[in-house]
């Protein structure tokens, strides 16, 4: 099971930037894709960003597409979201999320079997 502590965080104004992190430990068989969910007060969970193994796969929500960049550094176990040009709509509790896979090209991450705790993002206008 790998734990996941997220980072990062906060308020802003519409049109600022924040960056989020994700810390893993624990053990995993094999590789793990990663991500970010995010839920709004009263909405479902939703994808946001994911990630594969290799770093090399990528995919966004269409609502993030060219905003928001995932990036992981395997060296140092973490994930980062960079969120650019945000909005009020992207006020949400963000969670980091993994999922073990065998495939490292693989950016599926589907249902995670790894949650972080949550870190709030407010956006205002």
């Amino acid at each position: 099971q790998v734990q996941l502590v997220e980072s990062g965080g906060g308020s802003v104004q519409a049109g600022g930037s924040l960056r989020l992190s994700c810390a893993a430990s624990g053990r995993s068989s094999g590789n793990v894709v990663m991500g970010w969910f995010r839920q709004a007060s009263g909405k479902e969970r939703s994808f946001v960003a994911a990630v594969s193994w290799s770093g090399s796969t990528t995919d966004y929500a269409d609502s993030v597409k060219g905003r928001f960049t995932i990036t992981r550094d395997n060296a140092r176990n973490t994930v980062a979201l960079q969120m650019n040009s945000l909005k009020p709509e992207d006020t949400a509790v963000y969670y980091c999320a993994g999922r073990q896979t065998i495939f490292s090209q693989s950016a599926v991450l589907g249902d995670p079997d790894s949650w972080g705790q949550g870190t709030q993002v407010t956006v205002s206008s």
